[in-house]
């Protein structure tokens, strides 16, 4: 049986009432939306809480401190996850866009913490927010360089690039003592079998809920077999709420701000990619102004986020490989799911329910989650001409090229800092060299008198000729 692509298919749980053309802009039912959000907030759960989590581990806070981090790192990130699909004036993109802490902004906070102090961790975000804030309009005009070539280029990277972690998951976690014991594949493989019959001999609300139905059956099985536990629920309170500097108010000082800015703009290559991912798969386009609004809804979350000692934002990945699965693309439903992580960043006892999905079963769901992410990738790049261009030699490169930090995860541990943090980003370093090698091996002009660079624009024009 054929998969119908994921860009092309329409869900049937849009209310019919909505007179909207834009998929983006459909709404469903509110059971549906919190149920559609809920499985959002469980694909992304655990790459929000690790990076509060790893830092509180490395910089020797405290557990309560900890606690406080993790807390108000999920509430952060609803608030960002608001702004981006709700809008608020021209900050946040309207685009189904799940905020959380970004792995990237985890290297240079450790530094800066290890080397200035907490205070000017948090500083730094602030500051790194606000600059990008207001270079957002400048920042959007990039979109010029992303043919679909390109484009293509950047969707299948990013989707491999989520592989690694993955796989840690499929395996127990990649820190845990069982790690890749047969207990562990045996769940995770399970729960792959049990997404694909349900997404493939199903319809409606059991394909659209088949991630969600999955990770609920992992969990109950991983409960009976005694592989997980609810032991934490009943000990995590029902309520709490982080003060404004409650760790120290911020500080500031131009290299911990420069650092953290660098990591910023790092973030804003993956925010672009994401960004012309979703925009794939909802078949809507997008614009300079739309990726600038993305941008400034990225700086403000951020700098609200430093306030409260949050880490900077980005949108996640993994949902986009959600949105593939189930094709919903309503940003209704992604902003129901960024109001659950508030709920669950003042309610900790509902994070400890989540909190108990063994990694396993997490990771049976991203393999195929991150693996449509991929597959929509290789979509666009069928849009693509070939014949008569170099563009086969830019895919060729970026791909290999973004993919390195993930095949040599020691390949730039060389680079201390800075450079190493930008270095360590296959998806930053496969984006740039798409760019680049589209601008220098398409300039030259085509027998019909235009750029190759602008044929990759015409090919979907040129398939429906060949069709």
């Amino acid at each position: 049986m054929a998969l119908s692509p994921p860009h092309t298919r329409r869900t049937r749980d849009v209310d019919a009432t909505d007179d909207t053309h834009d998929p983006v802009d459909e709404r469903v039912g509110v059971a549906r939306s919190v149920s559609l959000g809920f499985q959002h907030v469980l694909v992304m759960y655990a790459g929000v809480i690790a990076v509060p989590l790893i830092f509180a581990q490395t910089m020797g806070l405290t557990a309560s401190q900890t606690i406080t981090l993790l807390n108000i790192n999920l509430i952060v990130g609803g608030i960002g996850t608001l702004i981006q699909t709700l809008g608020l004036w021209k900050f946040g993109a309207r685009f189904p866009l799940v905020q959380g802490a970004s792995f990237i902004g985890l290297a240079p906070s450790l530094l800066i913490g290890q080397d200035y102090g907490l205070r000017y961790v948090f500083g730094s975000v602030i500051a790194a927010g606000l600059i990008v804030l207001v270079a957002a309009p400048l920042l959007g005009q990039v979109l010029r360089l992303f043919p679909p070539v390109v484009i293509g280029s950047v969707i299948t990277i990013v989707g491999l690039s989520l592989m690694p972690a993955a796989a840690g998951w499929f395996g127990g976690g990649a820190d845990s003592p069982d790690f890749g014991s047969a207990e562990n594949l045996a769940l995770g493989a399970g729960t792959v079998v049990l997404i694909v019959a349900l997404y493939a001999f199903t319809r409606g609300a059991w394909r659209n809920l088949s991630i969600l139905v999955a990770l609920v059956v992992g969990t109950v099985i991983a409960l009976s077999a005694g592989m997980t536990d609810f032991g934490d629920v009943g000990s995590a309170s029902w309520a709490g709420i982080s003060n404004p500097f409650e760790l120290g108010a911020p500080a500031f000082s131009p290299i911990p701000i420069l650092v953290m800015t660098l990591a910023m703009f790092v973030i804003v290559a993956e925010t672009t990619g994401n960004m012309l991912a979703i925009g794939r798969m909802a078949s809507t386009e997008v614009t300079p102004q739309r990726l600038a609004s993305a941008f400034r809804g990225d700086g403000l979350s951020t700098a609200i986020g430093g306030l409260f000692h949050g880490f900077p934002l980005n949108a996640f990945s993994q949902n986009s490989g959600l949105i593939a699965m189930t094709g919903v693309r309503s940003r209704f439903v992604v902003a129901t799911g960024g109001v659950l992580m508030i709920l669950m960043g003042l309610v900790p006892k509902l994070g400890a329910v989540v909190a108990a999905i063994p990694p396993s079963v997490l990771g049976g769901a991203a393999i195929v989650m991150f693996g449509m992410t991929t597959a929509a990738g290789i979509q666009e790049l069928a849009r693509v001409r070939y014949e008569g261009t170099n563009n086969s030699l830019v895919v060729a490169v970026a791909v290999s090229v973004g993919v390195l930090p993930m095949a040599a995860p020691t390949l730039f541990e060389k680079f201390d800092g800075t450079l190493g943090m930008v270095l360590s980003s296959g998806i930053l370093l496969g984006t740039v060299a798409a760019v680049v090698l589209n601008l220098v091996c398409n300039l030259r002009r085509t027998p019909a008198g235009r750029d190759a660079a602008s044929t990759s624009h015409s090919a979907t024009e040129d398939l429906e000729v060949v069709r």
